[in-house]
């Protein structure tokens, strides 16, 4: 992304509020956030998003400024930041989930789609320079 991790992690922290992928899907058509709202850091043991008004999963780590990992619906998703040359940052996320094989084949494509449109809104938001300053 080109934006340094500290503007990255402000959006990241946020994924508290709103899942950041196909909001008619995952957010019942709410829209998520597109401004940055004052939140603390996350803490380990709080909901780890918001998905159509009501608090999802819980995180399960957390180092400031560099990951976040959460779990919802039986999936561990860790999403980590890595500072680039340029002021720029990489964001990385996997998703483990322990099922048979059968739904894992359906989650993983679904999962690709939905984690796709995340990541790219992520980007737009982090790169956009919108919020309050750091």
């Amino acid at each position: 992304m080109d934006a340094p991790p500290f503007a990255v992690w402000r959006w990241v922290a946020q994924i508290r509020l709103a899942p950041y992928s196909y909001d008619w899907i995952d957010n019942l058509g709410r829209r998520s956030p597109q401004r940055l709202v004052n939140l603390p850091e996350p803490v380990v043991g709080e909901a780890f998003t918001t998905a159509g008004g009501r608090r999802r999963g819980r995180i399960l780590a957390v180092d400031p400024g560099h990951h976040l990992t959460g779990e919802i619906m039986g999936a561990v998703l860790s999403y980590v930041l890595v500072p680039d040359a340029g002021n720029t940052t990489r964001l990385l996320l996997k998703v483990v989930m322990r099922t048979n094989p059968v739904i894992a084949l359906g989650g993983c494509l679904g999962g690709l789609v939905m984690a796709r449109r995340q990541l790219l809104n992520l980007k737009r938001l982090a790169e956009s320079g919108d919020g309050p300053a750091r």
